[in-house]
């Protein structure tokens, strides 16, 4: 892998926490209705991203 690649693995990698986060915290508080649903495809979509640039 290159250099490029790494750092776009890292900022995924920042992302995906994040969004993680917010998922997280979307679930407790649930008064932005469809806002769960729409972190969880961003999560899977940051998630499908990370596993392309690492498989090649």
């Amino acid at each position: 892998m290159n250099k490029k690649i790494k750092k776009k693995i890292e900022v995924l990698r920042k992302k995906l926490d994040g969004l993680r986060r917010q998922l997280a915290g979307a679930k407790k508080q649930t008064d932005e209705p469809g806002e769960v649903e729409r972190l969880s495809v961003e999560v899977e979509q940051v998630e499908s991203s990370l596993a392309e640039l690492k498989n090649g």
